[in-house]
């Protein structure tokens, strides 16, 4: 394969806080995701995100360094509680951001209607995966790129690629988040909080971390407990979906929804860039700097080197997988749970 075969990429980087988005700016993203301080967003936890004057000088900060900022207002408003959203979108707007994220089809409607200028992304959160409703969402909504749910084989998203009218975006490094991409009920239906609505999966106020005298760990999610960590094992952040359980078939527990691991296509970039996809989206607006850093370093050193017909090296991305385990997911094979 030659680099000419290659469609040329941008590399989208994600941000948590102001700092991690000048990390990520400074470690060479093309463009960075981020969102408020509040429930527009589904990465709303606390210590995370933007104040409206934060996310004003973050985008000055990017442009002045040729990158772009996306805001991700890819939740979905209550019935009758639309202000937060909107006042979401009008800031955005007003700060100059490059594109919009959508989930919500009244959303996507009042940022099409108040401003038809505004370029608008359609989130992962929509579930969007056929041609068919991608379609309807950039006929209705003049949406521009679709970020592909983790559902796809590379061979699948070549054909959703010619058959759609927008750019394509796909996540390659980061959480897989398979419990319908992101709109999970389980954590809703412990802490009574939405992930769809409010915006956090797991919120840590409802976490609780109990260690007996053996210093065996057990972690809780609202009254469930949700994995239970011998003395010296590391304990990843209690998740409905990612815990281990027993069931009347099993005696030990395990991974009764899915095993942590970390989506790495890194093996996969040639046939995604060669696929047409637009952009490549790395998870992570929760992780620290010096991981925004490693992530996006590494990937832009790789997708550079494709694109003038080197060999990436992507080795050491292992090292940043959660518990030292990576997956292709579906992007490879059909046969991955």
């Amino acid at each position: 394969m030659t680099a000419e075969t290659l469609t040329k990429t941008e590399l989208v980087c994600p941000a948590g806080t102001p700092a991690a988005l000048r990390t990520a700016v400074d470690a060479g993203a093309d463009a960075v995701y981020c969102g408020f301080q509040n429930a527009s967003n589904a990465r709303n936890f606390a210590g995370l995100n933007f104040t409206p004057a934060e996310l004003e000088k973050a985008v000055d900060y990017a442009h002045q360094r040729g990158a772009k900022v996306l805001l991700a207002c890819n939740t979905f408003p209550p019935g009758g509680s639309t202000d937060i959203w909107k006042t979401a979108v009008d800031d955005a707007h007003s700060f100059g951001i490059d594109a919009i994220i959508v989930a919500d089809v009244g959303v996507a409607n009042y940022v099409r209607e108040t401003y038809p200028d505004q370029r608008l992304h359609l989130s992962v959160q929509a579930g969007a995966s056929s041609p068919e409703a991608i379609r309807y969402f950039c006929r209705e909504f003049d949406v521009r790129r679709v970020v592909l749910p983790r559902i796809l084989t590379v061979a699948e998203i070549k054909k959703v690629h010619d058959a759609i009218p927008c750019e394509i975006e796909a996540f390659v490094f980061g959480n897989i988040g398979m419990m319908k991409e992101g709109r999970c009920a389980l954590s809703t239906y412990v802490t009574g909080e939405s992930t769809n609505m409010d915006g956090a999966c797991s919120p840590a106020h409802h976490i609780r971390y109990v260690e007996d005298d053996e210093r065996n760990l057990t972690t809780r999610l609202g009254r469930f407990a949700v994995d239970h960590f011998e003395a010296g094992e590391a304990a990843g952040y209690p998740t409905i979906c990612k815990g281990r359980y027993l069931t009347n078939d099993r005696t030990c527990g395990y991974y009764a929804f899915e095993e942590p691991r970390t989506l790495n296509l890194s093996a996969l970039l040639p046939d995604l860039m060669k696929a047409g996809v637009t952009a490549l989206k790395i998870e992570g607006r929760q992780r620290s700097r010096a991981y925004v850093k490693a992530v996006v370093s590494a990937f832009r050193h790789a997708v550079d080197a494709l694109m003038e017909g080197r060999d990436p090296k992507l080795a050491d991305l292992i090292a940043l997988t959660e518990g030292a385990k990576q997956t292709e997911g579906a992007f490879k094979t059909k046969t991955w749970r």
